[in-house]
């Protein structure tokens, strides 16, 4: 997928079962700093290609994190080769911590991870997997769905609408 070589992510749309499946080990690396953020860079355009996995490396692991469509989202585990070309347009590789976000979260500890659901009014969804979420010692770090691709920030959870969302902890 994406050109790069092993990568093949499992989708979910609901997060209790994306919680269930990922919880073991989630729950290995609470307490472990976060060394890096990689992000998938187009050479061409000079910047993020917001549709390639977002690599959070924690030193004796490295979870990966895309979405897709409306609400789907995979997390992988060590099946990207940083240093492995990618296949793809010949104009990508990875980057280090190139978002300010990534950077927030560098060298701090991992406390907890969650899943955050959007609730809405639709009889048809009424909640909508939106994010994974990372709250470190002293920094918060989402990877959410931004409609089709990967958003990251690192905004308060002070800053977020209390009624509009619900977490479902992982670890």
């Amino acid at each position: 997928m994406l050109g790069i070589d092993g990568y093949e992510p499992v989708w979910h749309h609901d997060a209790e079962a994306l919680a269930a499946v990922h919880r073991n080990r989630f729950t290995r690396i609470i307490g472990r700093r976060l060394h890096a953020g990689w992000l998938m860079w187009d050479i061409a355009e000079r910047g993020w290609f917001a549709d390639g996995p977002v690599v959070l490396d924690f030193g004796i692991t490295n979870v990966e994190i895309t979405h897709r469509k409306f609400d789907e989202c995979a997390i992988t585990w060590d099946q990207l080769d940083l240093g492995s070309p990618i296949d793809w347009y010949e104009h990508f590789d990875w980057r280090p911590d190139p978002h300010a976000a990534l950077r927030h979260a560098r060298g701090q500890v991992l406390r907890a991870v969650n899943i955050i659901e959007l609730i809405t009014v639709a009889d048809w969804r009424p909640r909508i997997l939106h994010a994974v979420e990372f709250l470190f010692t002293d920094a918060r770090l989402a990877i959410y769905n931004a409609m089709d691709e990967n958003g990251l920030t690192d905004v308060p959870e002070v800053d977020l609408p209390v009624n509009s969302w619900r977490r479902v902890h992982i670890a």
